[in-house]
């Protein structure tokens, strides 16, 4: 690679790690040219970009970046996840193609919001439902305590037109 080539490079992937919420450096040893195909397939379908980055490049592109040092772990082979928004989804990709592919790829280490994460964590991440189901139990929740509300009110007017009803039975009386 040319040294011009190198700097668009390093000056892209700089602008791509900037602009990502959650970063996840893989090691992709083992993974033949179709399994990779598949892994970034996967990855394309969520939404998130996954680039193979030499390693030397990867540590240029992350100076000036208001990121963690990653440094020990750019050592082997390194397949560079980016997700702008949703740091679960590329977590699930990962876990749920390493369970078909003999454990591989292994996350090495990532970055949320700005905080190393360490791959254990991710893959707790993993487990989590996603965003709109969280977000429909939310929903749900506020619905239903809307709802009880409402069969609370509703129980006091009835209880109330109740009581003047026997009032008035008991005046005509």
């Amino acid at each position: 690679m040319r040294l011009d080539e190198k700097k668009q490079v390093t000056e892209e992937l700089n602008r791509q790690l900037g602009d990502s919420g959650a970063i996840y450096l893989t090691d992709f040893t083992g993974l033949d040219v179709k399994a990779m195909t598949e892994l970034r397939d996967r990855f394309r379908e969520q939404g998130v970009q996954y680039r193979v980055v030499k390693n030397t490049l990867m540590r240029r592109a992350l100076e000036g970046l208001d990121l963690p040092d990653l440094s020990e772990h750019l050592q082997g082979p390194t397949g560079l996840v980016m997700s702008e928004t949703d740091p679960v989804a590329p977590a699930k990709v990962v876990k749920e193609f390493a369970r078909d592919h003999d454990d591989k790829p292994v996350i090495k280490v990532g970055v949320v919001d700005r905080q190393a994460v360490e791959a254990e964590a991710i893959g707790r991440m993993a487990d989590l439902p996603s965003r709109e189901i969280l977000l429909g139990g939310i929903a749900g929740g506020l619905t239903a305590a809307v709802g009880g509300i409402a069969g609370v009110l509703e129980a006091i007017i009835r209880d109330i037109a109740h009581m003047v009803e026997e009032v008035a039975k008991s005046r005509e009386a």
